[in-house]
């Protein structure tokens, strides 16, 4: 695949049908795919959590699910195609899921919000589609039980919707438990919206690159340190990356 290389960050270069083709061709092969998204927050935290770092680069693919991820690569002159939203991705695998025969196992979020989100999916689909599910509060000591759960449904697909850098932790620690199954992708807060708990941005910002500003509307005092200071620290580091070769 083409891969690029921002701030410490490798990102394949693939859109999104590229990476749906992708994913059903390791399902049919019968191979695991280990998944992973990065926004301008993930990648300001990667420059000093080196296992966060580690989780992430060291996935199978790594897809840019920030828009401001995008507009850097081009300004870094290492253009990406497009922006491959998690979200977004992880409505078109249900899909081919549901077309495929394939199962799929819901991990994270809480207890109410993954069990509305089972029953969307098996209302739109089928219950059939589900291998089972999990909320994403548990202690370190119940990880590897979680992962040999999962691993014993026989899933095709893992979506697990924890914050990060949990989730990309979970995954690169436990992939040989869950070596059989195809599909392992974080999903970060998906099942929130999939439930109805929190909105997406319209379309328009989306594309324009506000989804962020959309969802720090949302929750204000939560969300500002998240959005505010480090999309300002993910513009510094584009800048100095880009004027410190010249």
């Amino acid at each position: 695949m083409n891969r690029i290389q921002i701030l410490n960050t490798t990102i394949d270069n693939l859109s999104m049908q590229e990476t749906l083709a992708l994913v059903q061709e390791k399902i049919h092969a019968g191979e695991q795919l280990h998944h992973v998204v990065v926004n301008a927050g993930k990648v300001v935290s990667m420059q000093k959590d080196s296992e966060l770092r580690q989780s992430v680069n060291h996935s199978d693919i790594i897809n840019a699910d920030g828009q401001a991820v995008v507009w850097a690569s081009r300004f870094l002159g290492k253009p990406l195609k497009e922006r491959v939203a998690g979200i977004d991705l992880m409505a078109n695998l249900v899909e081919m899921a549901h077309k495929k025969n394939y199962k799929i196992f819901l991990f994270g979020a809480k207890e109410d919000v993954v069990k509305t989100v089972v029953e969307k999916y098996s209302e739109i689909y089928s219950p059939n589609i589900i291998a089972g599910y999990r909320n994403g509060y548990f202690s370190p000591s119940e990880e590897k039980e979680i992962a040999q759960q999962i691993a014993d449904s026989g899933t095709q697909m893992l979506f697990v919707a924890i914050s990060s850098p949990i989730k990309e932790n979970f995954l690169f620690k436990y992939r040989d438990i869950l070596k059989n199954v195809n599909l392992i992708m974080g999903v970060g807060g998906s099942f929130d919206v999939v439930a109805g708990k929190t909105k997406r941005a319209p379309t328009w910002m989306q594309k324009a690159g506000l989804e962020w500003f959309y969802r720090f509307a949302q929750e204000p005092r939560r969300m500002w340190k998240r959005y505010l200071v480090g999309n300002s620290k993910f513009i510094y580091l584009v800048l100095r990356e880009r004027f410190s070769k010249k």
